[in-house]
């Protein structure tokens, strides 16, 4: 079975092409991605720049793979959530692929297709899934044959917390060098944590809002700004880490993973690390090139809907902004 797959959901266009072969399941992954000249992400400006590169990396996908479109069983696409103009983008492009060429189209959600290439690339079975994101923070469990959220942000991503930050005190972007953040980066240099900083934790939720206004007016006060990035980074990451680990603790599972592009801290990566090590769990975490938006983790979470039959009309393949991982039916596994 090979199967296309399209995301557009917010900075990048993928287009990843996969089989179910069990020795080499990735034929191509092409992709371009929106860096804004200064700011962040503007969906209309990051559509349109999506649009004018998405023939080509349609195109590039093909030669990859070496393979032609009357060769694929299926085409996916992320229909949500994100950026509704980018997401369009996607939409149409996948819509018309299958329509023209007469193939099924899969909707995918953009946060299972996170977790599913994460349990395909780690080999976990059940884990505690933690995805972090530009615009998403959560803690997740399959339960009952969907994707639990036992925690989440109330207000901003922790990655658009620590992307915001950079831009406001002229840190980036680029916010991320060589796959570290440059609040990361920045933190290193730090040495006095500033206590009072907000720690925010609300049941089984975290907020961020309160922690960066904090940090905001300490560099507008002219306080040092790698001082700043540690507590910031510190208090962020710390909060995470507690949810994830109370719902470890709640779901008694066995294996954690994480997932997302915030993933990619090595920061990040060590404390959860240390976390799983205290409470005897196996620890998962996506290789930096997937933990990112890719084309390939949408064809690959497409592939299995497909053998389970979710399909679309291309008329009625609309997209959701706002589509929850938990509003999601997973009936492969």
């Amino acid at each position: 079975m090979i199967v296309l797959g399209i995301e557009s959901t917010a900075h990048t266009f993928g287009v990843g092409i996969v089989t179910d072969s069990e020795s080499s399941f990735i034929l191509a992954d092409e992709r371009a991605q929106y860096i804004p000249k200064q700011g962040g992400i503007h969906p209309r400006e990051a559509s349109r720049y999506m649009a004018e590169k998405a023939p080509t990396i349609v195109a590039k996908a093909f030669e990859k793979a070496g393979v032609r479109p009357s060769n694929l069983d299926a085409i996916a696409v992320a229909l949500g959530p994100g950026l509704g103009p980018c997401l369009r983008v996607g939409a149409t492009t996948a819509r018309a692929l299958a329509s023209y060429f007469k193939k099924p189209l899969v909707p995918v959600n953009h946060a299972v297709a996170h977790v599913e290439i994460g349990l395909k690339l780690t080999g976990l079975k059940d884990p505690v899934v933690v995805y972090l994101s530009g615009g998403n923070t959560a803690v997740i469990a399959f339960v009952e044959k969907r994707y639990r959220v036992f925690g989440e942000t109330l207000d901003i991503a922790l990655g658009n917390l620590l992307d915001t930050f950079a831009r406001e005190t002229s840190l980036g972007p680029p916010y991320v060098v060589n796959g570290m953040h440059v609040v990361d980066r920045c933190a290193e240099q730090g040495k006095k944590f500033l206590k009072d900083f907000p720690y925010v934790i609300k049941g089984q939720d975290v907020a961020f809002s309160g922690l960066l206004t904090a940090a905001l007016r300490a560099y507008k006060r002219g306080v040092d700004i790698h001082d700043i990035c540690l507590s910031l980074r510190e208090i962020a990451y710390n909060s995470v880490l507690e949810i994830a680990a109370r719902c470890l603790m709640h779901t008694k599972k066995k294996e954690i993973m994480l997932v997302g592009g915030v993933a990619a801290s090595p920061i990040l990566r060590e404390k959860f690390q240390a976390m799983a090590k205290k409470y005897n769990a196996e620890i998962g975490v996506v290789p930096p090139q997937y933990a990112v938006d890719n084309g390939v983790m949408i064809a690959w979470t497409g592939l299995l809907a497909y053998r389970s039959g979710i399909v679309i009309d291309p008329i009625k393949a609309i997209i959701r902004q706002r589509w929850r991982i938990d509003e999601a039916d997973i009936p492969w596994r």
